[in-house]
């Protein structure tokens, strides 16, 4: 199943969340902790193991909530306290549990000769 999540947009809580909040609640930590409207985007949140992500965004008419739990390993979100704007690409290797900050810094070599 491919899901296909994109906005000017994306934000990545700046510390992890009680997993009992729902729409109502997220939205309130949009405002009030990171400062911005519900509205302008999609926000990740994450649970203290690192092992779930709720996604919250509008979509046109209302808001839409994603929830993905990891069977095996954790996210690879190592920030803490500094919210993070990331894109579509570092949202989708998120979401797939890379390392999401190790493949934004790889870069593709260039071939200019041989020998």
């Amino acid at each position: 199943m491919q899901i296909n999540l994109d906005a000017d947009k994306i934000l990545i809580a700046d510390r992890a969340v009680d997993f009992r909040k729902a729409i109502d609640g997220l939205c309130y930590l949009i405002v009030e902790q990171l400062k911005d409207k519900p509205c302008d985007g999609i926000y990740i949140f994450y649970n203290k193991r690192r092992d779930k992500v709720k996604i919250i965004g509008w979509h046109g008419n209302g808001f839409v909530l994603l929830y993905k739990r990891l069977e095996k390993h954790k996210f690879k979100i190592t920030i803490e306290n500094e919210k993070m704007k990331i894109d579509k690409n570092q949202l989708e290797w998120l979401l797939m549990g890379l390392d999401w900050q190790m493949l934004s810094d790889w870069k593709k070599p260039k071939f200019s000769k041989f020998l």
